[in-house]
């Protein structure tokens, strides 16, 4: 296989493994069996292209890949995902599983994007603009829905109040019931959470193999962990049914000025993330 085809592989693994978080965080927090199934299969896939390459690697090298770091983080990641496989399949360990993937998920974007594979060629070249672009199509996928979660809570106290003065009209009949726009929050957020988590993950590695100088404490990575703990911290209350009804709505619309902080602002003041 070409430099190319093993850059794509590897890329793909990265994709699907990222994507399988997301179904993974899905079901840990909603108890949902249908995202459950689609972030093992994910998973699965991603354990089976590993061991495909580790496979084609040992033949091509004859030996063990384990002599480099650079070899040694792939077999580490190899051996967490694999674990993870066990767990979830063998012995229905869900929360460990969980926690392995995103451990696995972190080594292999390491792997993939390490600085000694971002040499000046084309391919690592155009593996880094394609790094940059998950990154931002993640982070887009999580303002939206952290945008859609601002709509449904919006829409609730709408509802709330025309239903608390009694003036309900054919105007309000498309609304949403109070159930489906508070579930809408909860659910947007629910997917919302784990996007940035791995646009943030994906934008660290960007911005260490690619700048010169690169620093954690920027006003966009800050404002943008400040953002992912808000959520969570709603989320987590949330289950605890600490906030509800309309303290639960506010709270959203309160989360989301914060969203277009960071969004706007957040830009606007960081050393690296510029508007062109």
């Amino acid at each position: 296989m070409t430099d190319l085809g093993m850059t794509r592989l590897h890329e793909m693994m990265v994709i699907l493994q990222s994507v399988s978080l997301v179904f993974y965080f899905i079901d840990y927090l909603n108890k949902d069996r249908r995202a459950h199934r689609i972030g093992v299969w994910l998973l699965s896939i991603v354990s089976f292209l590993q061991t495909v390459f580790l496979v084609m690697y040992i033949i091509d090298t004859k030996r063990f890949p384990i002599l480099s770091l650079f070899e040694g983080i792939y077999f580490y990641a190899w051996l967490i995902i694999t674990l993870a496989i066990v767990l979830q399949i063998v012995f229905k360990l869900d929360l460990p599983a969980f926690f392995l993937n995103i451990i696995g998920f972190i080594f292999m974007t390491i792997h993939t994007f390490a600085p000694n594979q971002m040499d000046q060629s084309a391919v690592g070249e155009a593996l880094l603009s394609e790094l940059l672009f998950i990154h931002i199509m993640f982070a887009m996928l999580a303002y939206a829905a952290f945008s859609l979660s601002f709509v449904f809570s919006s829409l609730y106290l709408i509802l709330y109040r025309v239903l608390k003065k009694k003036k309900w009209t054919k105007q309000f009949s498309r609304l949403p019931s109070l159930k489906q726009a508070e579930n809408g929050m909860t659910l947007s957020i629910l997917t919302g959470i784990p996007l940035l988590f791995v646009s943030l993950v994906l934008g660290l590695e960007w911005a260490y193999v690619s700048l010169d100088i690169f620093t954690v404490f920027d006003f966009k990575i800050i404002s943008s962990v400040i953002l992912l703990l808000i959520y969570v911290v709603v989320l987590l209350l949330r289950n605890k049914s600490r906030f509800i009804g309309t303290n639960y709505a506010w709270i959203h619309i309160y989360a989301f000025l914060f969203v277009l902080i960071n969004f706007l602002l957040g830009s606007q003041l960081s050393q690296f993330h510029f508007w062109y």
